[in-house]
């Protein structure tokens, strides 16, 4: 309408054809703003009665009659209100980069949440006038953007990562490709989506929906922290094996002239407790991770790019819940060690010395493996309580747990595996203790996160 109007002589009536006058246009660009700023798109139709064929060209684009407006709408899906909701929730700022004009972009825009009030719409033309720092400047107030050029697609992701910022670009049409190119992340429609922009894209919406682009964020996050769970998992659980031989080592001659055994003999675990553990113990668990749920605030989050997976507070985590696990293990070896000689299997062939160290390697093998599949139950949310959170939210995590303690529980009842791994059948005192002692990382960390020391400070944010 903004072009033509300047092209249109006359206008056709129902009493036929007459010269347009000042009024007449003034009329049609007022319906015209009515109409997009109830986000219509609107066509204007004219027609130009000539003789010659070539009187269409540019040079003769004038002396049209008009006809009338045409509006049309097409209605935001449903779901992108919650969308860009949930978007700028997540710290992702939404753009609206359309063709359409200004006003009718504009009223969409603030209909599903995009623009509000103080935000700026800028056309391609306005692009255009600007220099890149001019356009760097007013990039954190511009929500829509209106007849955009290729060019001025291009120069907007550009001043976006110019800023540091990671883009994400979407688009459909031919002239999109060179902006999805340019992006951190091109993502075509599959289903209006041209050949061209899809071999662009770095990922195609199969139904051409933003919703699902937040939820592609969304699913990215829990991936993201389902590692790190894993790893705190690991590192926490190996930490605590390192510290439980490294603390054996130091302690082994105090311990010698304490119950009257041989250093020799004072070994916490043997060669197949550890591999076990690390075979079996670990890996499922871990695995099972994998799968845990979003945290209920995994998108109220910003984004960081230059945050590390080793933060302060992981660190923290890791360490001290090493030193957590290292330290009951070695206080259940030196409680077995500790057993009345009353108290004392039979087995033939040892002295009570060495049935001493076997019931402390086996109360030791036992507190680290159930201690960790305890303190898996930990890792999956560092500032929330288990009891908060849903212990049976993780359905898989409760099969790993329940699988890795049926082959410990396999290990200490069958006799041919006891013998394998030197168990000997524990006094009901020491199994007791071994419970109490296996509970301990769960009880600490509850205790930590309800005094808020189990995170770091921006973690708390």
């Amino acid at each position: 309408v903004d072009v033509l109007i300047d092209r249109i002589e006359n206008i056709s009536t129902s009493n036929g054809v007459r010269k347009i006058t000042k009024e007449d246009k003034e009329k049609i660009i007022k319906q015209n703003q009515i109409f997009s700023e109830n986000g219509l798109r609107v066509l204007a139709f004219v027609y130009k009665e000539c003789e010659e064929c070539h009187c269409l060209s540019t040079k003769s684009e004038h002396g049209y009659t008009f006809i009338g407006l045409v509006s049309m709408i097409d209605p935001p899906r449903e779901e992108s209100m919650e969308a860009v909701k949930k978007a700028k929730e997540a710290g992702i700022k939404p753009i609206m980069i359309t063709g359409d004009h200004k006003v009718t972009a504009t009223a969409i825009a603030k209909s599903i949440g995009i623009y509000k009030e103080g935000d700026v719409a800028l056309t391609g033309k306005e692009v255009d006038e600007m220099t890149d720092d001019e356009l760097e400047n007013v990039l954190d107030k511009v929500s829509v953007y209106a007849r955009v050029s290729p060019e001025n697609k291009i120069r907007i992701v550009d001043a976006w990562q110019h800023k540091g910022n990671i883009v994400a670009m979407t688009g459909d049409g031919v002239n999109d490709a060179p902006a999805l190119k340019t992006a951190d992340i091109g993502c075509a429609m599959g289903i209006v989506g041209t050949d061209v922009s899809k071999e662009a894209a770095d990922v195609i919406l199969t139904d051409d929906n933003f919703a699902t682009i937040v939820s592609s964020v969304e699913e990215g996050r829990r991936i993201y922290d389902n590692i790190l769970k894993a790893i705190q998992f690991l590192l926490s659980s190996n930490v605590g094996e390192v510290i439980t031989l490294f603390v054996a080592i130091l302690i082994t001659p105090l311990l010698g002239n304490l119950f009257g055994i041989d250093i020799n003999l004072i070994v916490p675990l043997l060669p197949i407790h550890i591999l076990w553990i690390n075979l079996v113990t670990d890996s499922l668990p871990a695995l099972a991770l994998a799968v845990d749920p979003p945290q209920k605030d995994v998108m109220d989050r910003k984004p960081n790019k230059n945050k590390s997976v080793f933060t302060k507070g992981m660190i923290w985590r890791i360490v001290y819940q090493g030193i957590l696990i290292g330290v009951i293990t070695i206080v259940a070896f030196i409680v077995g060690l500790a057993t009345p000689d009353e108290n004392l299997p039979v087995i033939e062939g040892l002295t009570n010395e060495e049935i001493k160290v076997e019931i402390g390697q086996t109360m030791a093998f036992c507190v680290l493996a159930f201690s960790q599949l305890v303190h898996v139950f930990n890792v999956r949310d560092n500032k929330t309580s288990i009891f908060k959170t849903g212990i049976f939210s993780n359905k898989q995590l409760i099969l790993a747990v329940l699988a890795s303690a049926a082959l410990m529980l396999g290990i200490l009842l069958i006799p041919a595996l006891r013998h394998v791994f030197s168990i000997p059948v524990l006094p009901v005192g020491n199994i007791l203790e071994i419970v109490v002692l296996s509970l301990m990382p769960l009880i600490v960390v509850e205790l930590f996160k309800l005094i808020k020391i189990n995170t770091s400070k921006s973690e708390k944010l």
